[in-house]
């Protein structure tokens, strides 16, 4: 009977979405409805399931309909920061430095904050917003981290949370009993050979959500050190690193945060590649498991420059790999056990005992590409109670799997559609186009949503993984915001985003560039 309580317990929590409310029920006074889509997860566990969908279904999803554009100025670059969707508006940060609410259904700007008001120098927002307790929780790439009043877009507080040269926040806070937890990364890797690298130290912050004070930090690095000089006489430091680049996922009946970490940038120490079980409450690390033995990378490591290789510091024995942990977590039941999920860059998707961190499967979906991680699981999975469905990106081609959570055994796999770089815009450029899966995956009732770098997004069956509906964002649109807009390879950095019978989907891919003299889109879709 206890068991049989404990098992009722997970499925209820499993359900828990950020501001507390129960997929299955009515929410609870002030927190959004289960049709919302308030934070990057969808909810506490990670699912990215948009659970009581019920306009859009496999029977009427091939009839959906280009709705409207918001289009961001041409020379801001490409948008990252998935949008978040609360009753009537939906949420969403610029390459331009600018947060927006606006109507979901029409697209038309209720409010925006501009960060310039706040510290010095340009920024961007590259991650996607929790909207809780009347607030909306977000970073930039100074190392802000924000809280904006959900009604007018007044701000709460700003809190610089990191203040190292090239610190950034690509994470995606997530909210969960008074505080807001978020990681910190940074581009300490690519700042070059005169750059005395490294000794940024990731880590992952638990923040006072009324005031943005920190209650506990857990760093993934130990404090680095000075051992010895770069060819260039610089000073050489070490170990650095491990930066958090996904947003975590908490279990709220144990109350966990499950989060992955980066690579090294220098030396070869702390929690690199690896997740981390912590404690919500105090920081305290439940467990730590390290994926990869050693992984050290930096910029110069892509150089075909023999000089320029001297300041990589694991090339010559292969370990200089780039692969990073940069996926959320799922966190499912299955089997009779608690279970974590997490994708890697290496292509693996890991399956680990949630309690213990001991490994219970994996399975090998892409091979890695040389030098680098890009033929992996990039930014996140989905689960929608029956399945796990991961994208691999470049993996020649990238491929959408539908995977048994208790096994891992692959129940069905759909590559990129062969014919997405010769139909569509992605046929004018033939030495652009790659077939490949930049966003994380995200599931509806019998659907599974996912973009590609040949300008597509797509519906599949999520029983059987066949494409039910293709849009492509390779074309110029009118925009509400004024002015015209081009699409391109779907936006990494976050997925498309189901909530009230729409669907919202980010263009503009960093290793994607088809030619834009526009400005990227996103884009909005209904019957």
């Amino acid at each position: 009977m206890r068991a049989k309580r404990r098992a009722t317990a997970l499925v209820a929590a499993a359900c828990l979405l950020v501001g507390g409310a129960v997929a299955s029920g009515p929410a609870a006074s002030g927190a959004p409805p289960a049709t919302d889509w308030p934070t990057w997860t969808k909810d506490h566990v990670g699912s990215r399931y948009a659970s009581e969908e019920r306009q859009i279904t496999p029977e009427n999803v091939g009839g959906l309909k280009f709705k409207w554009a918001f289009g961001f100025p041409r020379q801001a670059g490409a948008p990252h920061s998935q949008p978040a969707v609360v009753g009537d508006t939906i949420y969403f940060g610029g390459p331009d430095g600018v947060y927006r609410a606006a109507d979901a259904k029409t697209g038309k700007v209720k409010w925006q904050f501009n960060l310039s008001t706040v510290g010095t120098g340009l920024t961007q927002v590259r991650d996607g917003a929790s909207v809780a307790e009347g607030k909306v929780f977000f970073g930039d790439t100074r190392g802000y981290l924000y809280a904006l009043d959900q009604a007018t877009g007044k701000l709460a507080w700003a809190e610089r949370i990191d203040d190292y040269p090239s610190a950034t926040v690509t994470s995606s806070p997530i909210v969960f009993e008074g505080r807001v937890y978020v990681g910190v990364s940074s581009g300490e890797n690519l700042m070059g050979k005169d750059h005395p690298c490294c000794k940024f130290r990731g880590h992952v912050d638990a923040r006072d959500i009324k005031t943005g004070k920190l209650d506990w930090r857990f760093y993934t690095m130990p404090e680095p050190k000075q051992d010895g000089t770069w060819p260039n006489g610089v000073p050489r430091y070490g170990p650095a690193g491990g930066g958090v680049w996904s947003s975590p996922a908490i279990d709220p009946v144990t109350k966990t945060l499950y989060v992955g970490t980066g690579q090294n940038y220098s030396g070869s120490g702390g929690h690199f590649d690896s997740v981390l079980a912590l404690n919500t409450a105090t920081g305290e690390a439940r467990w730590t498991r390290k994926m990869t033995d050693v992984d050290t990378w930096r910029r110069e490591c892509t150089s075909p420059s023999p000089e320029d290789q001297q300041y990589c510091p694991n090339l010559k024995d292969g370990t200089a790999l780039d692969f990073d942990l940069g996926a959320t977590p799922n966190i499912f039941t299955a089997g009779g056990k608690r279970l974590i999920g997490i994708g890697q860059k290496v292509g693996v998707y890991h399956v680990l005992d949630a309690t213990t961190g001991e490994i219970v499967w994996q399975r090998q979906l892409s091979e890695p590409m040389p030098g680098g991680g890009l033929s992996g699981i990039q930014w996140g999975t989905s689960y929608d109670g029956q399945r796990l469905y991961v994208a691999t990106y470049m993996g020649n081609p990238g491929t959408l799997f539908a995977i048994d959570p208790a096994n891992g055994h692959i129940i069905w796999k759909t590559p990129n559609p062969a014919d997405g770089c010769t139909t569509g815009g992605a046929a004018q450029y033939p030495n652009i186009c790659r077939l490949g899966h930049p966003p994380a995956v995200t599931t509806s009732p019998g659907l599974v949503w996912e973009g590609s770098l040949d300008g597509k997004v797509r519906a599949y069956a999520s029983d059987t993984g066949k494409v039910l509906w293709t849009f492509d964002t390779i074309a110029d649109f009118p925009t509400v915001n004024g002015g015209t807009g081009r699409g391109s390879a779907v936006a990494g950095g976050g997925g498309a985003v189901v909530a009230n019978g729409m669907v919202y989907v980010l263009t503009g891919d960093t290793f994607t560039r088809y030619p834009n003299d526009k400005g990227y889109v996103m884009l909005a879709f209904g019957h």
